[in-house]
């Protein structure tokens, strides 16, 4: 996945695990058709991957994107998607963004258009892009309309990923550009509307499984969940495959959880060269695993100490995990409700922009 200034070009490199190791990369499908319910959504998708056999390679084995995390640099790396897999089967996962030069904002700007074409036509994998729904003062309905039309029209793009604030290139932080632009969720909802054969995902200010469902119940084709994904992995990867997939409970525990990826982690440890990855490096996504649970504070104190002597997983969670009672430790997945906004999405489709008509300069590059 690169990002170039305010738009994200992703070659989606979502991964199965049928071993703990990330091998094999997983494939979007193009014009996805989803439904409101979780059986008609998941049951629709393979009725239409079997128009798509040839293209797809094998993707009808996968349940849709109808959950996905967000590539975050120096964040999901392979060792948090290692322990995302071990936690859901049914999410999608994507690797980190990977920085390019920032791109100088010109005139009519279809830079994008040109350069996922060109992508699209030297990987075997659909592409797809992330972008938001306007920069500075370039942040009207019919400018991200302008842009969608654009690249559509120039490359074989049918996915994209609609973070659903503009972005604010000058004077303020990555942190306030993730704060202070306002969510318009309507913008989202009136793309599905003007352009019906394109496939959409929502991404931004959806934090929780109950909120992914809301978006997805008003017609969302598909959620991207970023930071809750990763600071909250337990609360929230933990009831994605039976709250989004309809799926049973796998009933695996956090202590399962850790024997395997102790497995993982200490087949990794150094292999890089240079004593890289190091224990900090492997262990870091798992400081999260019992957020807001007893013993969390005290097995944070731990880790830390730990990373100074520790060599091999195995020794670090036989110093660590005393913290963690068993009780929490062998609770299965997905017990307890999943908190969020059930009424986030609501009455978004009273908001919605006018209808995009493409202007002439537009219709040229259909």
């Amino acid at each position: 996945m690169v990002k170039f200034s305010a738009y994200s070009l992703m070659i989606s490199s979502f991964t199965p695990f049928h071993s703990i190791i990330l091998k094999t990369p997983r494939r979007f499908s193009r014009n996805i058709p989803f439904n409101h319910s979780t059986k008609s959504r998941v049951a629709s998708y393979y009725q239409n991957v079997e128009l798509h056999t040839e293209d797809m390679m094998g993707a009808s084995r996968y349940l849709p994107p109808l959950f996905s995390v967000a590539p975050m640099m120096e964040w999901t790396d392979n060792h948090y998607r290692t322990l995302a897999r071990l936690i859901s089967k049914h999410a999608w996962l994507y690797t980190e963004m990977l920085a390019a030069e920032t791109i100088v904002y010109q005139q009519g700007n279809l830079f994008v258009g040109e350069a996922m074409s060109v992508i699209a036509a030297n990987t075997n994998v659909p592409v797809s892009v992330k972008c938001r729904i306007g920069v500075d003062d370039h942040d009207s309905y019919n400018e991200l309309c302008d842009f969608i039309y654009k690249v559509s029209s120039l490359s074989p793009t049918r996915h994209f990923i609609i973070h659903s604030r503009k972005a604010l290139l000058n004077g303020i932080s990555p942190a306030d550009n993730r704060r202070i632009p306002p969510l318009k969720y309507e913008f989202y909802y009136a793309l599905l509307r003007d352009f019906p054969d394109l496939t959409f995902t929502i991404n931004g200010g959806i934090n929780s499984v109950v909120e992914a469902n809301a978006a997805l119940r008003e017609g969302a084709h598909g959620v991207m969940v970023g930071r809750a994904a990763y600071h909250y992995p337990w609360q929230t990867l933990g009831h994605v495959d039976t709250a989004i997939y309809g799926a049973p409970s796998s009933g695996i525990t956090r202590r399962e959880i850790l024997q395997r990826y102790q497995e993982y982690g200490d087949s990794v440890l150094g292999k890089d060269g240079n004593n890289r990855p190091n224990i900090r490096e492997v262990a870091k996504p798992l400081l999260n695993l019992f957020y807001s649970e007893p013993g969390n504070g005290l097995w944070k104190r731990k880790a830390d100490s730990a990373f100074m002597h520790c060599k091999t997983m195995k020794s670090f969670f036989e110093e660590t995990l005393v913290a963690i009672p068993d009780s929490v430790l062998d609770a299965p997945i997905a017990g307890g409700v999943p908190s969020g906004r059930e009424d986030l999405f609501a009455n978004v489709h009273d908001f919605l922009p006018p209808q995009y008509q493409a202007r002439e300069e537009e219709a040229l590059y259909a």
